[in-house]
């Protein structure tokens, strides 16, 4: 075969998996499920700042899962949804990293026109729409995206791009969370990763490490998904993106556009945090975390300003 065949052939597949690639990002954008509402403005809405926020949530509902699923993921069978973790991403103009900044579903937050209650309770209250309003008014920055996982989408995701790899930090015995695993490097499927996300075991203060391993198995699970071994590959990137449309709910604004830009973004090693805590206090008729007024100000000032989060505030964090 002569080289003007050779690149006659090369240039051929190019064209194909370029048309292939258009196609599935316009089927991705059809498959997004918008919700009507989420971001609508309201009197004392936080005006628009640089940069681009979005509010990631983890809920619990247990839609598409059967009653041997449940059983087999230890969800439960709890009536309602709430939110079983909250992420506030800060995507700068500029050159700078991302920061991800963890939210404690268990945090003392006062809810507009609900009075002081947990943060969770936002949402079981009054769903997105309240959650994100409830979010702005805490932390006065303006969430241009949202973005929502329940537990059965997050299965579907990780087994769609053949598990995830994590550094296990302790070992981990919860059958409350359907869990157990050894200390060490490790692949997790689809069910473990959810108990791993959703345990609270371990460490003196388990809400704070469960939200340390939220983020690191959100990071992970985005940096497989945007490798090359998976993107190029039609068995596993067709899947991902089904799989991926299938799990998440996003307000009406948001396209496959938007989620490529977040991809990339959690691709990009974001800086990573959670708020400063200062204590407890009685919230929603139980113990809840209390911010450092002081520090989670300074943090959330930085993001509106779009300029990197204070190193003492990260370290506090």
């Amino acid at each position: 075969m002569s080289w003007k065949a050779i690149v006659a052939v090369v240039a051929g597949l190019l064209v194909v998996l370029l048309v292939a690639a258009i196609a599935l990002f316009f089927v991705i954008d059809s498959r997004l499920a918008g919700i009507d509402g989420v971001l609508d403005d309201y009197q004392g809405r936080p005006a628009d700042t640089p940069g681009t926020n979005w509010l990631l949530v983890g809920s619990d509902s247990r839609k598409g899962l059967t009653a041997a699923q449940r059983k087999k993921l230890a969800t439960g069978r709890a009536a309602g949804q709430r939110t079983d973790s909250m992420m506030l991403l800060h995507i700068p103009d500029g050159s700078d990293k991302p920061t991800l900044v963890s939210l404690p579903r268990d945090s003392a937050v006062t809810i507009p026109g609900k009075g002081r209650n947990k943060l969770n309770a936002a949402y079981a209250i009054g769903g997105p729409k309240l959650l994100v309003q409830t979010v702005e008014t805490v932390t006065g920055v303006h969430i241009d995206h949202y973005m929502e996982i329940g537990f059965a989408g997050f299965v579907g995701i990780v087994d769609a791009i053949g598990g995830v790899e994590i550094n296990v930090r302790a070992a981990v015995d919860d059958p409350k969370a359907g869990l157990k695993l050894k200390k060490g490097v490790q692949v997790l499927n689809g069910s473990q990763a959810l108990g791993y996300v959703r345990t609270r075991k371990g460490g003196a203060l388990p809400d704070f490490e469960r939200t340390k391993r939220q983020r690191q198995f959100l990071g992970a699970v985005v940096k497989k998904a945007a490798s090359p071994g998976v993107l190029l590959n039609p068995f596993t990137s067709v899947p991902l993106a089904f799989s991926a449309t299938d799990a998440v709910e996003v307000d009406s604004g948001t396209g496959a556009f938007n989620l490529l830009s977040l991809g990339l973004a959690m691709g990009d090693s974001p800086v990573t945090t959670v708020v400063p805590f200062g204590g407890t206090e009685i919230a929603g008729g139980g113990s809840a975390v209390k911010w450092d007024r002081t520090k989670a100000l300074a943090l959330f000032d930085a993001l509106k300003a779009d300029k990197p989060v204070p190193k003492e505030i990260l370290d506090a964090g």
